[in-house]
């Protein structure tokens, strides 16, 4: 099992120190020496005030902190989690990531959704009925400009002729695509791309972030299942996708249980075809989520 450390300024109450320069040094070597695969941030670039004294959370922009985290680490994935595609032009999204991927030496990940905050499509100005064709057409985009130097797309929303983006990414035809969701079309979208990153997550919390309900591990497992059958269909024999899951389990840094119950959930989890597992840490202060990573890496012996 892979780990992925989510930044916590979705932390309630995080440390100002978070946001600053030396306190994402510290979390990000953090990571990197606690033996865990990714760091990642989320994004909500212009949120309403409603949505966030409704339980919303803050974000820094995905691209500035990813880069940042870049350069103060060696080795940990650098991820999206997750980049929600309409709200940019994938033209400007495509180098932004070759960009990233390219300074991190071929560490960038993404993990990638259609979005579902009404209020902040309409601060940036993109019509949300439209996320879904955005959505596909970006993806579409961006794997072209990866591979194909020039590059001409003429698209519903999107037209570009001969466009050179250069230099492009290390990673050979980009970074990996992972897709976000736990939707019949999110599964689908996750077969032609390199992973699926779902939410497990009962009917209530489901119903916030406009996503289906995921209750237990074995719906998971049949999810996980299928999306690999879908997988081969599409890409070929021999295919194999990455599986990030986020469960309640998720909070366990925040406030922790018993170690063998914890131990048994992520047991069952890779049983269930799960690759990696989302970790949210506390953020009270700086000193407090380092000592909250390195406590779990020991425990759980990631080191």
């Amino acid at each position: 099992m892979k780990f992925t450390v989510e930044y916590p300024v979705s932390a309630p109450g995080y440390d100002p120190a978070l946001v600053g320069p030396e306190g994402m040094t510290e979390i990000a070597r953090a990571v990197e020496a606690g033996g865990y695969d990714a760091i990642a941030f989320t994004e909500h670039p212009a949120p309403s005030k409603k949505w966030l004294d409704a339980g919303g959370h803050e974000s820094l922009d995905l691209f500035s902190s990813l880069s940042f985290c870049a350069a103060v680490t060696q080795r940990i994935r650098l991820m999206t989690y997750l980049v929600v595609l309409p709200y940019h032009n994938p033209f400007v999204a495509a180098k932004a990531f070759a960009t990233l991927d390219r300074l991190s030496a071929g560490r960038a990940s993404i993990v990638a959704g259609a979005g579902y905050l009404r209020s902040e499509f309409l601060a940036l100005n993109v019509d949300m009925d439209n996320r879904n064709e955005l959505f596909d057409e970006s993806i579409e985009v961006m794997r072209g400009l990866w591979a194909e130097v020039p590059f001409s797309h003429k698209g519903k929303h999107f037209e570009g002729r001969g466009v050179a983006s250069v230099p492009g990414p290390v990673q050979p035809g980009g970074p990996p695509i992972m897709i976000g969701g736990n939707s019949g079309l999110a599964r689908r979208r996750a077969a032609r791309n390199q992973g699926w990153s779902p939410l497990m997550v009962s009917a209530e919390v489901a119903r916030t972030s406009r996503t289906p309900a995921l209750a237990t591990i074995e719906a998971l497992a049949a999810r996980v299942a299928e999306v690999r059958e879908l997988a081969v269909a599409e890409q070929g024999d021999g295919t194999t996708i990455q599986i990030q899951v986020q469960t309640p389990e998720c909070r366990y840094l925040r406030s922790p249980g018993s170690v063998e119950e914890h131990r048994d959930h992520l047991g069952r989890l890779a049983e269930a075809g799960v690759d990696s597992f989302v970790l949210q840490p506390p953020g009270e202060s700086v000193a407090q989520t380092v000592d909250a990573l390195q406590s779990y890496a020991e425990t759980f012996g990631l080191l």
